[in-house]
C-alpha cells in the first residue's frame, strides 16, 4: 500500500491530491462515538469500526478482548445471535408461541450431554474463559439496551419479547447449526435400493474411492420412511418466522442448502508469488438467500494476541484469517460423521428395543418447554445407547436414532480455532488441531517464514461390522457400531507441497492406499481441477490474482457435455435454435451470458431428469431426481461411455435425451426472456436476494453470474433461480505483508437495518470487489468510521 501523502495547502492542490490519492489517504479523523459504561470490563478498551463495517478491537488483555467481542457482535448482531440461541437450545416457543415446540423439541435432542469439564478441555487452556467473558460482553450489551430501549434492534419490538442474557455454556452447547448432509443421502440411496435393487446406488453419487455401496445384513432397505428424517430436519433447520406472517423457507431451498455447502481454499507458495510471500485464500459457501451473513469480521488485538479474519458470530476468536505469523482458511472435509440406525422394538414395550441377544431400555428424558401465550408442555425425549430417537414406528414395531460425532465433547462447530489462534509455525498449528472435532474440515495455511500446507481434522469414526461403510442405515442390534475415532493425525495433510501450492474444494483428496477412509461422498472434482488450471498456469501470482480466481465462471461441466451437443442437428426449429446457441457458448456462467442461461436451465432442471428416467425406473428415477443436487459427473461418464451406462444403443440413446430436453428447456428460457436470445441474460434469471428474516429490508434482487460448477459458485433454487447457497464471504492474504490483503462480507457487516453497513457492500460483492483487510492500527486510524469506547463502569 502506498504511504500516505504529505499535506499540501490550496484548495486547487487539495482536490487534485484527493482526487489522486489512495484510499487510505482520504481518510479524515472519525468523529468520536459513542462511550458505553460497562459493566464487567477491567479496563477501556478501544472499539475502531472502519469505513467498510469491521471492527477491530484494542483490549489490555485476553479476558477483556474476548468481552468485547461479545458486547460488539451483541451490538452489530444481537438479533442473529439471540435467534441463533434460541433455536439451538429449543427456547423459541417461549417467545414465538406453541407453533414452535416441535422444533424446540427436536433441537433438545441434539445438545451436548456429556461431561462439561471434557467439553471446555478440549478448546485448550483459553477456551473456557473465551465463551465465559464473549457470554458476558453480550449480556453487558443486553443490558445497556434495557436502560436504552431506543437502541433495541427493531426486529424484537416487531415479534414483541426481548433479547436473552446468555450463560457461557450455551456456545458449547449447541450442536445443530453445522451437522453435516450424510444422513440425507444414506436414506436417500436407501429409497433407490427398495426401488430398484442394489445395483441403483450408483446413479445417486459417484464414490471415491471407488466403491460399491452394499446392503448391511439385516437391514431391509424399505423399512426407512419417507419421512424419517422429518425430526432431524426440524432440529437442522432455521427459524421461519411463519407464525408472525414473516418470511419462511421451502423444503427444496433448505435440501439445496444441507447438499451443496462447500468452499475454496488454497495457498500458494512464495516460489509462485510475484511478491516472493506465500497468498492464503478462502471462500466458504454458506447460506446465501438471508441476511446478515454467516460470518462475521474483525479484529481482536490484545499483547500477545492479534487476530483478523471472520468467524461464526456466535463464537468467540476468529476461525479464518491470520496472526502476526501465520494465516489460516478452511474447506469443508465431508467426514461421515452421521449414520442412521433402525431397531427392533419390543412389541410389548416401545421404550426397549434389539441389542445383542437381548432388550435394551431407551433412556428418556423429560423436557419443560415453555410457550408464549400458553401453557408449558413437556418434551418427551428418548436415546437409545447411539443416539437420540428421531421417529417411532408403531405400527411396525420399528425406532429410528441417528449416531452422530456432534454429540462428543469439543464438537461445537469451529470453536477449535481457539486452539490455533495462536500458533507461531506450522507444528504448533498441527498440534493445536488435534483436538478438532466438527466440522470435518481441511485447514490451510501459510507462514510468514514462507511456509505452506494443509491439515485435516475432524472426529472420523472407526466403524465395526462387515461391509459398515457408512453409506446405509444399519439395524441398531449392535453388529454396526463405532469403535471410538481415528486420531486427526492419522489423516493425510501436506508441507510444502512439491507444487508449490495447495487447493482445496471439497474434493476427494485421500492418497492411494490410505489406510483412513474418512467418507466416500464428495463434492464434485470440477472446481478443484479449474483452480489447480489457473494457479500452474500463472506463475508471478498476486493477491489481486487470487481474488479474480475466486470470481472464475468457468464451468467445467459445461465444457465436457457441450462436446456431446455441438456435434447434433434437428429439424425442429426450437432444437435447432438451441444448438445453435450452445455450438457458440464458452462454458462461462457470466452475468451477461445468453448461452448460461440456457445451459444451466436445461441441465439443472430437464437433463438429469431424462437422464435418471433412462437409467432407472420411474419410481426410482422419480426418487432420484427429489435429491436436488445431482451428481454430473455420472451423466457425463454415461455419455461417454454410452453403451456401458445407456445399453448397446447407447450412444443414440444419449444424443435423444440431449435432443428432447433441450427444446423443452429453449421454450422456458424463452417464456421468461423473450423470443430473441440475443438479448437473453444469465443474470436476467439468476439473481440474488438476501431475505431479512421478518420480510424487510431485502437487499436485491441482484443479477448474478456462476453456477452449481463453477469457482465462483452459485447454487440456485432450481424454480426461482435465486441463490441459496454462495461466497459472501471471501478474504486473500498476503502472508507477512498483512495490510496488502483484502476480503469481503455481504451484504454488510451489520445485521441492524439502521446501521450505514447493513447493505453497504453488496454492489462491491456483486461487482466482484474487495476492501483492504486492515491489520496496523496506523491503517486502521486513517480509514475509520467510527470510534467507540469501553470503559468500566464505576461503582
Amino acid at each position: 500500500m502506498a504511504t500516505r501523502r504529505p499535506v499540501v495547502r490550496g484548495l486547487l492542490l487539495a482536490l487534485v491530491v484527493l482526487c489522486l490519492a489512495p484510499v487510505h489517504a482520504l481518510a479524515v479523523a472519525a468523529p468520536a462515538g459513542p462511550r458505553y459504561p460497562v459493566a464487567g470490563l477491567h479496563r477501556p478498551v478501544d472499539l475502531l469500526v472502519d469505513k467498510w463495517g469491521v471492527p477491530h478491537i484494542y483490549a489490555a488483555d485476553t479476558s477483556d478482548l474476548f468481552f468485547a467481542q461479545g458486547f460488539n457482535v451483541a451490538r452489530d448482531r444481537l438479533f442473529q445471535i439471540d435467534t441463533w440461541r434460541r433455536r439451538g437450545l429449543g427456547l423459541l416457543s417461549e417467545v414465538l408461541g406453541p407453533s414452535y415446540v416441535e422444533q424446540d423439541r427436536a433441537a433438545r435432542l441434539f445438545l451436548y450431554r456429556g461431561d462439561m469439564d471434557a467439553e471446555w478441555a478440549s478448546y485448550g487452556p483459553e477456551g473456557r474463559l473465551a465463551a465465559t467473558r464473549f457470554a458476558e460482553g453480550i449480556n453487558s450489551y443486553v443490558d445497556w439496551l434495557g436502560r436504552n430501549p431506543g437502541a433495541l434492534p427493531p426486529e424484537f419490538g416487531k415479534l414483541g419479547y426481548q433479547p436473552a442474557r446468555w450463560r457461557p455454556q450455551d456456545v458449547v452447547r449447541i450442536r445443530t447449526h453445522a451437522i453435516g448432509e450424510n444422513l440425507m443421502w444414506e436414506v436417500a440411496r436407501a429409497k433407490l435400493v427398495c426401488l430398484a435393487g442394489p445395483g441403483a446406488s450408483r446413479y445417486l453419487r459417484s464414490l471415491h474411492p471407488a466403491h460399491e455401496a452394499a446392503v448391511p445384513a439385516g437391514l431391509d432397505p424399505c423399512s426407512v420412511p419417507d419421512d424419517v428424517l422429518k425430526v432431524y430436519n426440524l432440529a437442522t433447520a432455521g427459524v421461519s418466522f411463519t407464525g408472525s406472517g414473516f418470511r419462511t423457507q421451502d423444503a427444496a431451498t433448505k435440501d439445496i442448502a444441507d447438499a451443496t455447502a462447500g468452499s475454496n481454499a488454497w495457498a500458494i507458495g512464495p516460489g509462485r508469488a510475484a511478491s516472493g510471500r506465500p497468498i492464503l485464500a478462502n471462500d466458504p459457501h454458506r447460506g446465501a438467500d438471508a441476511l446478515p451473513s454467516g460470518r462475521y469480521l474483525a479484529q481482536l488485538s490484545a499483547p500477545g494476541l492479534n487476530l483478523a479474519g471472520a468467524g461464526e458470530p456466535w463464537n468467540p476468536g476468529i476461525a479464518i484469517g491470520h496472526n502476526e505469523n501465520i494465516a489460516f482458511g478452511l474447506t469443508n472435509l465431508p467426514i461421515d460423521q452421521t449414520d442412521l440406525y433402525v431397531y427392533e422394538l419390543d412389541p410389548a414395550d416401545h421404550t426397549r428395543y434389539r441389542y445383542g441377544t437381548g432388550w435394551e431400555r431407551m433412556t428418556t428424558v423429560a423436557e419443560p418447554i415453555g410457550v408464549r401465550g400458553g401453557t408449558p408442555v413437556t418434551g418427551q425425549l428418548a436415546f437409545t445407547r447411539h443416539g437420540p430417537v428421531v421417529k417411532v414406528d408403531e405400527a411396525a414395531h420399528r425406532a429410528f436414532a441417528v449416531r452422530t460425532a456432534w454429540t462428543q465433547p469439543g464438537s461445537a462447530a469451529y470453536l477449535g480455532s481457539l486452539n490455533y489462534q495462536r500458533a507461531r509455525n506450522f507444528g504448533e498449528f498441527t498440534a493445536g488441531m488435534r483436538q478438532w472435532g466438527t466440522p470435518g474440515s481441511n485447514l490451510a495455511y501459510a507462514d510468514v517464514r514462507g511456509n505452506i500446507g494443509y491439515v485435516p481434522a475432524g472426529l472420523t469414526p472407526r466403524r465395526t461390522g462387515a461391509g459398515y461403510d457408512g453409506l446405509l442405515p444399519v439395524p441398531g442390534d449392535g453388529r454396526y457400531d463405532w469403535n471410538g475415532f481415528h486420531a486427526n493425525s492419522e489423516l493425510p495433510g501436506q508441507y510444502n507441497p512439491a507444487a508449490g501450492f495447495f487447493a482445496s474444494a471439497n474434493d476427494f483428496n485421500i492418497p492411494p492406499g490410505h489406510p483412513v477412509v474418512s467418507n466416500y461422498e464428495w463434492q464434485l472434482p470440477y472446481r478443484k481441477q479449474r483452480i489447480d488450471e489457473l494457479i500452474t498456469g500463472r506463475p508471478g501470482a498476486t493477491v489481486a490474482d487470487s481474488l479474480a480466481l475466486q470470481q472464475d465462471e468457468k464451468s467445467l461441466v459445461a465444457t465436457q457435455l457441450l462436446g456431446f451437443v455441438r456435434g447434433l442437428s434437428s429439424a425442429d426449429p426450437d432444437t435447432a435454435r438451441a444448438l445453435e446457441l450452445l455450438r457458440g457458448y464458452d462454458g462461462v456462467a457470466s452475468v451477461d451470458s445468453p448461452g448460461a442461461a440456457l445451459f444451466e436451465t436445461w441441465i439443472m432442471k430437464y437433463l438429469h431428469y431424462v437422464w435418471a428416467h433412462a437409467v432407472l425406473p420411474q419410481a426410482a428415477a422419480d426418487a432420484l431426481v427429489r435429491t436436488i443436487n445431482p451428481d454430473f459427473s455420472l451423466v457425463i461418464a454415461s455419455f461417454a461411455d454410452p453403451a456401458g451406462w445407456l445399453g448397446p444403443d447407447g450412444a443414440a440413446v444419449r444424443d435423444k435425451l440431449i435432443l428432447d430436453s433441450l427444446p423443452v428447456a429453449f421454450r422456458d428460457v424463452a417464456g421468461r426472456l423473450g423470443a430473441d436470445t440475443s438479448t437473453w441474460r444469465w443474470g436476467s434469471l439468476h439473481h440474488q436476494v438476501f431475505a431479512h428474516p421478518l420480510g424487510g429490508p431485502n437487499v436485491g434482487p441482484t443479477p448474478v453470474g456462476g453456477s452449481y460448477h463453477t469457482i465462483h459458485p452459485s447454487f440456485f433454487h432450481p424454480l426461482t433461480y435465486a441463490q441459496v447457497i454462495g461466497a459472501t464471504f471471501k478474504m486473500a492474504l498476503d502472508v507477512g505483508n498483512w495490510n496488502g490483503s483484502a476480503a469481503i462480507n455481504a451484504p454488510g457487516q451489520s445485521g441492524d437495518p439502521r446501521s450505514p453497513h447493513y447493505a453497504d457492500l453488496n454492489a462491491l460483492w456483486a461487482a466482484g470487489g474487495s476492501f483492504p483487510l486492515l491489520y496496523s492500527r496506523s491503517e486502521v486510524e486513517r480509514n475509520l468510521d467510527v470510534r467507540i469506547r469501553l470503559e468500566p463502569a464505576s461503582g
